[in-house]
């Protein structure tokens, strides 16, 4: 029988729930343990979170997906700044992922941010699993890092065709995003206690994406 699917918006009720769910998706992922989970406590209460962009999934009645959306901004050669979206952490339990549970959590947002008014995201990520949303580099636009490198994690899409013409740039994620690593855990500490394991290929594929950067200039 088909799981049930059901994507909704999140409420405090789902709050412990997410965090745990962020932290069995990411743990020993990136890094040896994570963060992400401490970065979805926090972001609720920054004043770039989006609220109404902030989506859970359930299956068969059971949360095991979640994503969050902030306002980011793109300062461009110009001058200007230019306000766009990010989303992260975007979360799926372990034991359900490679289902699609994600993408529809992608699609779901995406387009219900075009309907509100925004015209492009931009995130990092691996580009291998954003193509298939119509994320391309962002370097295709000209818009680099904060450091002015272009990386190939920084993806982009434009919600509204020619939203990120001409503004190329530099690419700023929220303040919010540069968690504290000691608050980080001592908020884990919290939470039972769960194996670091290092030199795993999803690790390594992590560093090989951070390497992936040249000078803008």
């Amino acid at each position: 029988m088909e799981k049930q699917m059901n994507i909704r918006l999140e409420t405090p009720a789902d709050y412990a729930t997410v965090e745990q769910v962020t932290r069995e998706a990411f743990w020993n992922h990136h890094v040896p343990g994570c963060d992400e989970h401490y970065l979805a406590h926090v972001l609720r209460q920054a004043d770039c979170f989006l609220p109404e962009l902030d989506f859970v999934a359930e299956q068969d009645g059971t949360l095991v997906g979640n994503i969050m959306y902030t306002k980011a901004k793109i300062v461009g050669d110009d001058g200007i700044e230019y306000t766009v979206l990010s989303f992260g952490p975007i979360s799926v339990l372990p034991e359900v992922q490679k289902n699609g549970i994600g993408g529809k959590l992608i699609r779901h947002t995406l387009s219900l941010a075009k309907e509100l008014g925004y015209t492009a995201v931009l995130i990092y990520g691996d580009p291998d699993y954003y193509s298939r949303f119509g994320f391309v580099p962002a370097e295709q636009y000209g818009i680099g890092t904060r450091y002015n490198t272009y990386a190939a994690a920084l993806q982009a899409v434009e919600l509204v065709p020619g939203a990120l013409a001409n503004k190329a740039g530099l690419f700023y994620e929220d303040e919010a995003y540069e968690t504290d690593p000691e608050e980080a855990k001592a908020f884990d500490r919290i939470l039972p206690s769960k194996e670091k394991i290092a030199g795993l290929a999803s690790q390594a594929k992590f560093l090989q994406h951070l390497d992936m950067q040249k000078p803008r200039d």
